[in-house]
């Protein structure tokens, strides 16, 4: 099965956008860089280095720290397609981030987007 080519885009590349998305909600890079902190397990210096460096969305992940457990409660769609029904792992993990990230510039509350509560 052939690679999506989303699995070798660099992070840095799309991180921008992530939180241009955000910024235009009137949210904050910070937001967005502590929902990546909560779904990996990177640090802010881990996060940082990884997109310093143009780390592909494939490596980023399969090197996170930790990957939340609490993730799995992430459901819904994104980009019309349920992320339950996901079945490749990556783009699974992918489409969690998106999914946060839309919450965040939907105005959801953090502590509702981080699933703590």
């Amino acid at each position: 099965m052939a690679k999506h080519r989303i699995y070798t885009t660099s992070v840095a590349s799309v991180y921008p956008h992530y939180v241009a998305k955000a910024e235009k909600k009137r949210r904050t890079k910070a937001e967005v860089d502590e929902i990546i902190r909560w779904l990996t397990g990177y640090r802010q210096d881990e996060l940082e280095a990884k997109l310093a460096a143009g780390t592909d969305f494939e490596t980023f992940f399969a090197e996170a720290p930790a990957m939340n457990p609490a993730r799995s409660a992430i459901t819904g769609t994104i980009c019309g397609v349920r992320i339950e029904a996901i079945e490749e792992p990556l783009m699974r993990e992918i489409r969690y981030l998106d999914k946060l990230i839309d919450e965040l510039a939907k105005g959801r509350k953090m502590e509702k987007i981080l699933r703590a509560g």
